[in-house]
């Protein structure tokens, strides 16, 4: 049998090392530990993870892991944080998520949170009601979103986790964040994200005291059910959103698309300073675009919902995506709630793939809601890139702003290449920046 001291980490065993056992000598190896011990080994992340989900050595203060979904990101972070607790050198966490959900379902609650990676002889109490999680020993972890920077611009921490950091909206949420990591010996942050070239992961990437964990989808192909393989990974597989999101590379632009990072970053709409949102011009046009989807599978396409206005000097303003993969009584509802939520003028709707579809279900919501909206179809005479182009014009000119990072709209934005079929959320933000710029003739808005 092998000996602790033939061990692949630290001198002591590992799930993969036990893994590569003869049959006979792992039923005997686990037939040898004490009761006590097989619990502990529950909870032993050392035994469980990868090589790549034990911490580098040496001094850094930001541990960056970009890798492919199903990696293991989650599970890495929430187990990071609970060594850190249980250590007793680390007392004061910060968890930022990409929006308070997030914080909620996956950094806490979720199959991989912190709740359910804790042994019971050291579990945490949550407090939903504070944000709250504080374990046996007086450590206290936060729960903070990236949607709400200002809410980092006090508290102290000395140690945090930062989880889908290049979907964050707002990338200052990352500066206020350290602003308070400023207390202890040794204040470190874990960072796990799908990799996007964002300027905030180039620059964190870039920075000398970042160590970078690259990992891919497949690495944890043992971990993963089979359905995901089948129905998700065959389908991105040879892809550049598959190279992305399963192999973890940090693509650049598509030199052949119409918009590039670069510039959506240098028109972005900044936040202040102190992390506070800079007021926005008074805006005389706010749209809702609809790209709707004809389907409603787990396969489908999304359906495009995207919120843009214009102010009186002619600049133009990307104010939410309400995107997302649903019926048409929950994307219309979605598309209503944006609607009063930004105080639009008009709900803009494509009808090439959906006929009357989006306007009978926005219609139809309407009326359950007992709103008024008004509505415009419109309906493609030209290519998609003749539509396409005099958008990306007024790009190129500065004229329009995102109002915080849409990491998901700029990937389809900056991936997709003329000829090639156009993804929802761009198709919507080309339908509604046509309405505010473009000299529209298809139809006339109605009421309903």
């Amino acid at each position: 049998m092998p000996t602790l001291e033939s061990c692949a980490r630290n001198g002591k065993f590992t799930a993969a090392y036990v893994a590569s056992w003869p049959a006979a000598e792992r039923e005997a190896w686990l037939a040898s530990l004490t009761p006590p011990e097989r619990k502990h080994l529950l909870y032993d992340w050392d035994y469980w993870a990868r090589d790549k989900q034990i911490q580098p050595e040496g001094e850094w203060a930001t541990w960056l892991i970009m890798a492919g979904r199903g990696f293991g990101k989650t599970r890495t972070g929430s187990e990071w944080i609970r060594q850190k607790i249980e250590s007793g050198r680390y007392s004061r966490a910060a968890l930022v998520a990409r929006t308070a959900p997030d914080g909620r379902d996956v950094l806490v609650e979720g199959v991989s949170g912190i709740l359910k990676t804790s042994s019971p002889r050291f579990r945490p109490i949550y407090t939903p009601s504070k944000r709250r999680i504080t374990w046996p020993n007086g450590a206290i972890a936060t729960v903070y979103s990236a949607d709400e920077p200002d809410l980092l611009r006090g508290p102290e921490h000395d140690i945090a986790w930062c989880d889908e950091l290049a979907a964050w909206r707002y990338p200052e949420t990352w500066d206020m964040l350290q602003f308070g990591l400023r207390i202890g010996p040794d204040p470190r942050a874990i960072v796990t994200t799908t990799p996007r070239p964002t300027k905030l992961v180039k620059e964190i990437k870039n920075d000398s005291s970042t160590r970078l964990t690259v990992g891919s989808t497949y690495e944890n192909v043992g971990n993963l059910a089979p359905k995901f393989f089948t129905q998700i990974v065959k389908k991105f597989q040879g892809t550049r959103l598959g190279r992305q999101e399963l192999l973890a590379e940090l693509l650049d632009d598509n030199p052949d698309a119409l918009w590039k990072r670069g510039l959506i970053d240098y028109t972005r709409w900044k936040l202040g300073v102190d992390g506070r949102a800079q007021v926005l011009p008074q805006l005389e046009r706010i749209v809702v675009a609809i790209d709707p989807a004809t389907t409603d599978s787990e396969t489908s396409n999304e359906t495009g919902i995207i919120v843009v206005g214009r102010d009186k000097k002619g600049h133009g303003y990307v104010l939410d995506d309400a995107s997302l993969r649903g019926t048409p009584d929950e994307w219309g509802s979605a598309a209503l709630r944006a609607y009063f939520k930004w105080d639009a003028d008009r709900i803009i709707g494509e009808t090439n793939q959906g006929g009357q579809m989006v306007e009978n279900v926005m219609r139809t919501v309407a009326k359950t809601a007992g709103r008024s909206v008004s509505y415009k179809g419109v309906r493609a005479s030209r290519g998609k890139l003749t539509r396409a182009e005099p958008v990306s014009a007024i790009y190129e000119q500065g004229l329009i702003h995102h109002v915080g990072v849409f990491a998901t709209l700029e990937d389809q934005m900056c991936d997709w290449v003329p000829g090639e079929d156009s993804p929802d959320r761009m198709d919507a933000l080309v339908w509604g920046f046509h309405e505010l710029f473009v000299e529209a003739r298809d139809a006339r808005p109605v009421g309903f």
